[in-house]
């Protein structure tokens, strides 16, 4: 009987396209959390690469496997970001039944809670952003339209959305709520920030034709 054991260890060859693939996605996740929480502590402005790369404990040839540059990591950050709002809204909706009104006030409540709650992430992404590229700013308007229109079927009839234009303009004026009440401090409370904009909102809320 041999004395020597026998190794079930057996040399590995590359990983499979599928292991390759699911690899790069994960690698790609920890750089877009990472840089959200860089972005959030320092501003877009004042981070680079290296410092995104070392917070997700990756080297930098992993960051350009999944982005040419800064700019698309930081557009990839802010559609994140923006999608899990959208979710939290949608649930705010769901939670306050089918009245229109009801449904508005909670996803203004929703969307003024995740700002005042995570206020460096709100500052990167809601006032750092913009002007900082064409790309980044057609990213912008792309989701703030994608997110009008969403807000307005959420909460309206599909047969009486009003035209792109006015739910543009809410949109906008909401926005604009949102940046003065950040430079001012988080005040009034969330609850009067919400009624406030509920009141600009209130032009969607009416029997609008559809276009």
């Amino acid at each position: 009987m041999s004395s020597h054991p026998t190794s079930s260890r057996r040399a590995r060859g590359p990983a499979s396209p599928e292991r390759q693939l699911q690899r790069q996605a994960e690698r790609r996740a920890r750089l877009i959390a990472a840089a959200i929480e860089v972005y959030g502590e320092n501003g877009y402005r004042h981070s680079g690469v290296k410092q995104v790369c070392e917070k997700a404990g990756l080297t930098q040839r992993y960051f350009y496997e999944s982005f040419s540059h800064s700019d698309e990591l930081l557009v990839a950050c802010y559609d994140l970001i923006t999608q899990a709002l959208l979710d939290d809204i949608d649930r705010a909706a769901q939670a306050a039944g089918s009245d229109s009104t009801a449904r508005g006030k909670a996803m203004l409540l929703a969307y003024f809670h995740a700002l005042k709650d995570q206020p460096k992430a709100a500052n990167v992404f809601l006032v750092d952003i913009r002007g900082i590229s064409p790309t980044v700013d057609q990213a912008i308007e792309r989701t703030l339209k994608a997110f009008a229109q969403h807000v307005a079927r959420t909460v309206l009839q599909p047969d009486n959305l009003p035209d792109e234009m006015l739910q543009a303009g809410v949109q906008g004026g909401i926005i604009h709520i949102a940046l003065h009440w950040i430079a001012n401090g988080y005040t009034p409370s969330v609850e009067a920030v919400a009624d406030i904009a509920l009141k600009l909102s209130s032009v969607l809320l009416t029997d609008t034709p559809a276009r």
